[in-house]
């Protein structure tokens, strides 16, 4: 089979304003995120699915995180497969921080990577 290549973003190339949808698991969300990302866990995807298509509906693009890209690269394919305009963020949440990018926590804590 032939597929295309995974539409992918470097994480130094998205918007300020760009909406990121973070699919890590809770305690990875809670050690520091991109303040204003919808967080829906992978494992909560499939339930959640409305928020992604009420967050893009005025088509806005989707960029996909997770720690590394895996996961997001899995939810990117399959947001693409249902017409949505969706990214991977390549090398996920460390390739932010590498970059310098800010995040945040919600206890006011130092936000990390984990």
């Amino acid at each position: 089979m032939n597929f295309a290549p995974l539409p992918s973003v470097d994480a130094a190339a998205v918007p300020s304003d760009g909406f990121v949808l973070d699919v890590r698991e809770a305690d990875e969300w809670e050690a520091g995120h991109v303040e204003g990302a919808l967080h829906i866990p992978m494992s909560e995807f499939g339930a959640r699915f409305g928020e992604v298509t009420e967050a893009v509906e005025d088509g806005r693009r989707a960029h996909v995180m997770c720690r590394v890209g895996g996961r997001s690269a899995q939810v990117t394919q399959y947001l693409v497969a249902q017409g949505i305009d969706a990214v991977n963020i390549d090398g996920g949440m460390l390739a932010w921080e590498h970059a310098g990018r800010p995040m945040v926590t919600d206890n006011a804590g130092p936000a990390v990577v984990i």
